[in-house]
């Protein structure tokens, strides 16, 4: 279980960038949605909404894998 484990654990920076531009993609595509089914103004801002969960879930990431370097190293 330790090894299935180890598979989904970000160890580098690297790896914690390369998951950031995964979320970033998948939240361009959804604002690409909204903007679609939202004409106006109301789908900017679900459109804006997903790019700044990104900002915030790659700030946090980076942080974890600062963290995890600092206790573990």
């Amino acid at each position: 279980m330790e090894r299935i484990k180890r598979l989904f654990t970000i160890k580098t920076k690297f790896e914690a960038f390369l998951v950031i531009y995964a979320l970033a993609l998948g939240a361009a595509e959804r604002g690409v949605v909204y903007m679609q089914q939202y004409p106006g103004t109301g789908g900017q801002i679900l459109a804006l909404a997903c790019t700044g969960a990104v900002f915030m879930a790659g700030g946090k990431i980076l942080d974890a894998v600062d963290l995890q370097r600092h206790l573990t190293g």
